[in-house]
């Protein structure tokens, strides 16, 4: 695999040192003009690489990020598994203590790495200002191709609360997808921060 790799190198250092050929400049009678310019690269190409670069994955472990004990690093996101229940807006405090806030779950990736966990969580969805107007946490609004509610939530069912359910959670039932739920109700939270970079 090593001779692989020196034998790459050498014909990647021959194609770049090579010269293209000439350009003609465009004639009043041609009606095209020639191709960009190429450039000649004049400096020593860095080393290939003998090992295999792991590409990035949003469940590993990234050693130029940390996180506080208590939270787990996934990527460059730290994530808080409270143990405790609380109602949606005393859990986003309790997140905002900690330096984060409630989870924005913005791909597909990152609600998978999520669903992984197994109760009812709080997540920072919430539609407590204009029925139906559902916004995350830092106000931005839902972006509505990419939601995970489960059937046909939300559905703003004023059962359990005649206020209606105007915060989001996920898990129900062992089903980890969104469901709106009475916001006074108490399930556990996922708090949300930015890991602190260690690399330079």
């Amino acid at each position: 695999m090593l001779r692989n790799l020196e034998m790459k190198r050498e014909t990647v250092k021959a194609d770049v040192t090579e010269r293209p050929p000439e350009i003609k400049p465009c004639s009043t009678v041609q009606p095209t003009c020639p191709e960009p310019e190429v450039k000649i690269m004049t400096q020593p190409c860095s080393p290939i690489q003998t090992t295999s670069p792991q590409l990035p994955d949003i469940t590993m472990n990234d050693s130029c990020y940390k996180c506080e004990d208590g939270w787990e690093q996934h990527g460059g996101n730290c994530y808080y598994f409270s143990t405790k229940s609380s109602s949606w807006k005393k859990s986003r405090t309790e997140c905002i203590t900690k330096g984060g806030d409630l989870v924005k779950i913005d791909s597909i990736e990152e609600q998978i790495l999520l669903q992984k966990k197994n109760g009812k969580f709080w997540i920072g969805l919430t539609d407590s200002a204009v029925e139906g107007r559902w916004l995350w946490v830092d106000g931005s609004p839902l972006n509505e191709r990419l939601t995970f509610w489960f059937g046909d939530e939300p559905n703003s069912w004023p059962v359990e609360d005649p206020d209606g359910e105007d915060c989001a959670m996920m898990g129900h039932n062992g089903i980890m997808f969104w469901f709106d739920y009475s916001c006074k109700l108490t399930l556990r939270s996922i708090c949300e921060k930015a890991a602190v970079a260690v690399c330079v």
